[in-house]
């Protein structure tokens, strides 16, 4: 059996082994998943509503434990780690209430009665990533285990331990056994091989666009159905009148945040052209004050990045830009790199247009709103992004402007539990999240009866 070694980013040494799938350990996960589905989905709602809330209990009985293997396997701040580990918690609980209230309708209709149902799908293939490892997860187990689906996922090869402790956890709070399987290993062939299984009703992805449009061809040839949360290349659009030291100080969570490894990263910042002096100083002040270093500190504010690769990946796009300003990172071993502000820079130069994932922030000026908009739209991506004004009738016009799903006034933040998540273009297709995501791991059924 090939195993995979899994490292720890701050070091760049072994922190596990992780035995890696074959073809017949992901038919026998798609096969126990399914033995159990039939099981759980004829279960009394109110019982598979407790066992999602024991899970939900039971993570949180655990959530230092696990707070503590994601950061060393993520290289996230604990800090920041706990927060995912909480929000796994509550997705959990929040989707609990879904067993209980996966509503039909009736129809009126002329000779008869007609009414509908939400079947669930049956078995569903799940494939994440690495960058937020368990809580990516959990935004499309929890959902699809509380709509009556059995589940097989395959995390990230990089960063499986979580996942790997969440199929314990399950179990032991009451999941029936096989309900729930994690397969390990690259996405080719592992992910391949849940995508092409012909057992494996709907396929959830969240990782790169160019991957998301390879399962959607491979899904498309055999007609399953796929959710898809991909890149992003987010914008910010800072206004004189905004309030730009909340705005540059929030950019400690809104770009460099993860380490800058993540798709909601409002990675452009564009300001307008009389604010720019007194915006870039503060956002001088607020890199040069990020403590990066190690994640298990409790003082840390960003850690290292997730490999030698991505750390290659991300200086190869520095190198090409002007650097108006970097913080600090530690020497030695360990995939760190600085905080980086990059200024002035041109909207169509890489920096600017790619997902760089990484801690990286492209400055742009701009002159006037329709001008910001059009060039906050110029991309292919459209995930998420922010305005920062205090006239509430400009942002909320920009805001139905912009082509992005999900956005923010005044705000970094694009993610909640209890909304819908999800973007336009080449960021994906559907949403996860917010009180429809279960129906995203159904089918709906229609029954007419005549009387």
């Amino acid at each position: 059996m090939m195993k995979g070694q899994v490292l720890e980013p701050a070091t760049g040494g072994v922190l596990a082994e992780v035995p890696w799938a074959t073809a017949a350990d992901v038919d026998d996960a798609v096969r126990r998943a399914a033995l159990a589905q039939r099981e759980w989905s004829r279960a009394d709602p109110a019982h598979r509503a407790e066992v999602m809330i024991a899970i939900a209990e039971a993570v949180r009985a655990e959530a230092e434990e696990l707070a503590r293997l994601e950061a060393r396997n993520v290289g996230m701040p604990i800090a920041d780690a706990r927060g995912a580990m909480a929000g796994v918690a509550s997705t959990f609980r929040y989707y609990s209430a879904t067993p209980e209230r996966l509503l039909g309708s009736t129809i009126p209709v002329s000779g008869g009665l007609d009414m509908t149902f939400h079947e669930p799908f049956g078995v569903v293939g799940l494939i994440t990533p690495w960058n937020y490892p368990l809580s990516i997860a959990t935004w499309k187990v929890a959902p699809a285990l509380a709509a009556g689906n059995g589940v097989v996922l395959k995390p990230s090869e990089l960063t499986p331990l979580t996942a790997l402790e969440l199929q314990r956890i399950v179990v032991e709070a009451g999941l029936p056994e096989g309900l729930f399987n994690v397969v390990v290993g690259p996405g080719d062939p592992v992910g391949q091989m849940l995508v092409d299984h012909p057992d494996i009703r709907k396929v959830g992805f969240t990782g790169s666009t160019a991957v998301g449009r390879t399962i959607a061809r491979q899904a498309g040839d055999r007609l399953k159905r796929v959710t898809l949360e991909l890149g992003g290349k987010s914008a910010a659009l800072v206004f004189a009148d905004a309030d730009l030291q909340a705005a540059a100080a929030g950019l400690a969570g809104g770009v460099f945040g993860n380490s800058g490894q993540d798709c909601c990263a409002r990675s452009r910042v564009f300001v307008e052209r009389p604010a720019m002096e007194e915006f870039l100083a503060y956002v001088k002040e607020t890199t040069a004050a990020m403590r990066v270093g190690d994640p298990l500190d409790e003082n840390t504010q960003m850690g290292p990045l997730i490999s030698q690769r991505q750390r290659e990946r991300v200086a190869s796009y520095v190198s090409q830009a002007p650097v108006l300003f970097e913080g600090s990172a530690p020497d030695g071993p360990g995939f760190w790199y600085p905080p980086t502000v990059l200024h002035p820079v041109d909207d169509d130069h890489p920096a600017a247009r790619d997902e760089i994932f990484g801690p990286v922030v492209c400055v742009l000026p701009f002159d006037s709103e329709d001008e910001a908009v059009r060039r906050a739209n110029d991309t292919s991506y459209g995930l998420a992004g922010s305005i920062w004004s205090h006239d509430g009738a400009r942002a909320l016009r920009i805001a139905r402007a912009m082509e992005a799903g999900a956005l923010a006034v005044n705000s970094y933040s694009s993610v909640r539990v209890n909304t819908p998540f999800g973007g336009f273009k080449d960021s994906g297709l559907g949403r996860e999240l917010g009180p429809d995501a279960p129906l995203a791991y159904t089918e709906l059924k229609n029954v007419f009866v005549k009387t």
